[in-house]
C-alpha cells in the first residue's frame, strides 16, 4: 500500500468522480482507477461504487476512508517537521467549559512558546460530546470525567476535584462556612445541569449517599447561563471550583461540600497512543503538566493531583 494510492483514494471519495479527481491529482483517469483497483485487490474488498451519478464509497470504504485521511495528516505533519527541523502539524483538544475556564489560557500559551509551529484547535463542548468527538476521531485528546472501558482510549488519571456549593452571599439558605454536608442543603435552591449531564449524575448518587433530596428550581445546561443565574440570585449551584473561575464578581461565595463522594475525577483521554500524531502527543504532554502545575500553584480550586 502507498501513500498515493491513499491520496488517490481519499480525492475520489471527495470529489465523487474518477474524472474530476484525476484531474484534480494531474494524471489520467486510467492511472487513478488502476491504483484504486491495485487497492482494493490488496484489501480484499471493495471500496468505491459506480452510480449513475459517479463513484460513492461503499460501508467499507467509509471506514477506510477515516483511517486513510488520518495516515495522510501524519505523513503531511512529518514532511512538515522534517522541513522544518522541528515539531510542527495541529492537534484538536477538547476541554468541558468549567475545565477550559482554568486549563485553556495556561495550555494554549505553552503550546505557543514550546510549539509555535503546531496549529492547536481547542473545542470547548460537554464532556458526553468530546466523548463521540473522540470516538468519530474528530479530536485527538481531552480531558473527560468517566469512561467506558470498551473504547480504545488511551486513559491517564489527571487530577480530583472538589465539589461546592456556590451562590449569591445574600441568597436565602446559603450556607456561611467553609464546609457544608448535603444533608443540610434541604432548603437551598438549587440550579442543575439536567440529567444528562456527567455532573449531574454525580451530584445525584451524593444526595442519594446522603439519604436527601436536593431542592432544584432550574435545571441549565450550558455553564455561562447558568452561572449568570446563580449570580442573578435565582438559586445557588453544585459545581467544582473551576467553573467560578470565569466570575469577576465577589457577590458570590463557595463552601465545599464535605460528603466524600462529592468529588469529579479528571482523566487525560485520547485515542490510542499508535494513532496519536507528534504535536498530539507532545499536546498531551503539555496539558498534563499545566494541569499539574495549576494545582500545585493553587491556581485550581478544589483540585488535587490524583494519586494511584
Amino acid at each position: 500500500m502507498e501513500l498515493r494510492q491513499l491520496r488517490y483514494f481519499v480525492r475520489v471519495v471527495e470529489t465523487g468522480s474518477m474524472g474530476k479527481a484525476a484531474s484534480d491529482l494531474g494524471v489520467v483517469t486510467s492511472t487513478l482507477s488502476q491504483q484504486i483497483s491495485r487497492l482494493e485487490r490488496e484489501l480484499s474488498t471493495r471500496l468505491l461504487q459506480r452510480t449513475s451519478s459517479g463513484v460513492i464509497p461503499t460501508d467499507a470504504g467509509l471506514a477506510f476512508l477515516q483511517q486513510a485521511q488520518l495516515a495522510l495528516r501524519h505523513a503531511d505533519d512529518a514532511v512538515r517537521a522534517a522541513q522544518q527541523a522541528r515539531l510542527s502539524g495541529h492537534v484538536s483538544v477538547g476541554l468541558a467549559p468549567s475545565t477550559a475556564a482554568v486549563l485553556g489560557l495556561p495550555f494554549l500559551h505553552a503550546m505557543r512558546e514550546r510549539y509555535p509551529d503546531v496549529r492547536v484547535r481547542l473545542i470547548e463542548s460537554l464532556s458526553g460530546n468530546l466523548a463521540s468527538l473522540l470516538d468519530t476521531r474528530q479530536i485527538d485528546l481531552a480531558v473527560l470525567f468517566r469512561t467506558e472501558a470498551t473504547r480504545r482510549w488511551s486513559v491517564m488519571p489527571l487530577l480530583d476535584e472538589r465539589l461546592f456549593v456556590i451562590g449569591a452571599r445574600g441568597l436565602q439558605g446559603m450556607p456561611t462556612g467553609k464546609r457544608i454536608r448535603l444533608n443540610k442543603l434541604g432548603d437551598l435552591p438549587l440550579i442543575l445541569p439536567s440529567g444528562s449531564h456527567g455532573l449531574r449524575a454525580i451530584v445525584d448518587k451524593a444526595f442519594q449517599d446522603a439519604r436527601c433530596e436536593p431542592r432544584i428550581v432550574l435545571q441549565i445546561d450550558g455553564l455561562a447561563m447558568l452561572m449568570d443565574a446563580v449570580c442573578d440570585g435565582m438559586g445557588a449551584t453544585i459545581q467544582p471550583g473551576a467553573a467560578a473561575a470565569r466570575m469577576l464578581t465577589d457577590a458570590v461565595s463557595m463552601v465545599e461540600i464535605a460528603d466524600a463522594d462529592a468529588c469529579r475525577h479528571n482523566l487525560l483521554v485520547s485515542v490510542s497512543d499508535d494513532e496519536l500524531s507528534p504535536s498530539a502527543l507532545a499536546a498531551r504532554v503539555v496539558l498534563a503538566e499545566q494541569a499539574r502545575a495549576l494545582v500545585v500553584a493553587l491556581r485550581w480550586p478544589g483540585a488535587t493531583l490524583h494519586v494511584s
